[in-house]
């Protein structure tokens, strides 16, 4: 088919020509010093976009549940108990990972659309008198509810609490695409990969780590190998790592991270949170809604809408690939079948959003729902409008 595959699922993210541009290079010795210019170009550039000045950055070539590992294996040791908040599959994968790794996870389920207030976290860790949680495990934004965490209140709550468990943050997606401020909020490990926010093909786990979990991770008796911090801060400062790197990737992230900066972060939180507020309006022109439970809630990185009975999301999902190149997130776990997911995050203008709501009201009405064809592009189309 002509023209381009409109890829708004919510993660993989569309890659900027400069960020393809920039990885479309042969590949130099990773132990050379040219490499060695470019990977201490990256760090300072990666503490800018954590919005960190006491945080360590750290790369591993790896997944984002390779990112949720190191930041386990590196600050527990086997038997620590840590307590999980569950909003969600992802949030539910990350405690998951945690368990299967040995520690005693004790998971508070919280309904699927919710996210975790600074109370619930105060309250779990005010019964906790005998300090016996080493971590506490949330997330920055649940990619299969579209739901963000409030994360200041978190910490507010953990030290009014009194509590010195570590605060470990999954933002896979959140990071490059909402406002995170890793030392202002007290975050002790920050979780995230190349592939959303930060313009990127799949590939990259990266972390940033506090002075505490820098200390914890002395104490720290899990046996690691690959994610082991040590040798990555070792070999770092000096532009290298301890095997070797994704080096194309890195190349693609030197560029990205310059492209984040040019525009500026707040720009960008501004642009995505423009963008959704003008799906969340196609979807109540649609007299659909979306699964966040609370307006101020719901994220700035997708939308997960809800579908009425009888209407088969993947079907949905089937016909827009198929038909008209456009590939939407799939509904996850319980949802399953019964939602589905407009990523609108990354690389994205007006006009993808806009194109994105039309080829979705097409496969909308192509399963028999009756959505007046225009009306979710007109209500975004009136909110750009307004904004000018």
């Amino acid at each position: 088919m002509p023209g381009r595959h409109f890829l708004q699922i919510p993660g993989p993210s569309n890659i900027p020509a400069r960020v393809l541009k920039a990885m479309d290079r042969p590949v130099i010795n990773h132990r050379g010093e040219n490499f060695a210019v470019i990977t201490k170009d990256i760090f300072p550039k990666l503490k800018q976009v954590f919005k960190t000045g006491h945080g360590t950055p750290i790369v591993f070539p790896s997944s984002g549940t390779g990112a949720w590992e190191a930041s386990l294996v590196n600050t527990l040791s086997p038997g620590d108990a840590v307590l999980a908040f569950v909003i969600g599959h992802f949030s539910g994968e990350y405690a998951q990972a945690a368990q299967n790794l040995g520690y005693a996870v004790e998971r508070v389920e919280l309904p699927w659309g919710s996210g975790i207030s600074g109370e619930q976290v105060y309250e779990e860790l005010s019964k906790d008198k005998a300090h016996r949680f080493k971590a506490v495990l949330t997330i920055h934004n649940e990619t299969s509810t579209g739901v963000m965490t409030d994360l200041k209140s978190i910490r507010e709550a953990m030290d009014r609490a009194g509590h010195p468990a570590l605060l470990l943050v999954d933002s896979v997606s959140g990071l490059g695409s909402l406002d995170l401020r890793f030392d202002e909020w007290g975050l002790d490990v920050l979780v995230t990969c190349s592939q959303k926010g930060l313009l990127l093909p799949p590939g990259l786990g990266l972390l940033c780590v506090s002075e505490k979990a820098l200390l914890a991770y002395q104490a720290a008796q899990t046996p690691k190998h690959y994610f082991d911090w040590g040798a990555m801060l070792e070999k770092n400062p000096a532009g290298f790592f301890p095997y070797t790197p994704a080096s194309q990737l890195l190349f693609g992230l030197n560029e990205a991270l310059d492209m984040l900066l040019e525009e500026g972060l707040e720009q960008v939180f501004a642009r995505h949170a423009r963008y959704a507020e003008g799906v969340r309006r196609a979807v109540r022109a649609w007299g659909l809604k979306i699964l966040a439970a609370k307006p101020e809630e719901a994220s700035n990185v997708l939308a997960t809408v809800m579908l009425p009975e009888g209407v088969d999301s993947n079907a949905l999902i089937e016909y827009t690939e198929r038909e008209i190149e456009l590939a939407l997130g799939n509904g996850l776990g319980p949802l399953n079948g019964r939602a589905f997911r407009i990523g609108h995050l990354g690389d994205l203008n007006e006009l993808e959003v806009l194109a994105t709501l039309a080829g979705t009201e097409m496969g909308m009405r192509a399963m028999g729902m009756n959505i007046p064809l225009g009306s979710g592009v007109a209500a975004c189309q009136e909110w750009f409008l307004d904004g000018r």
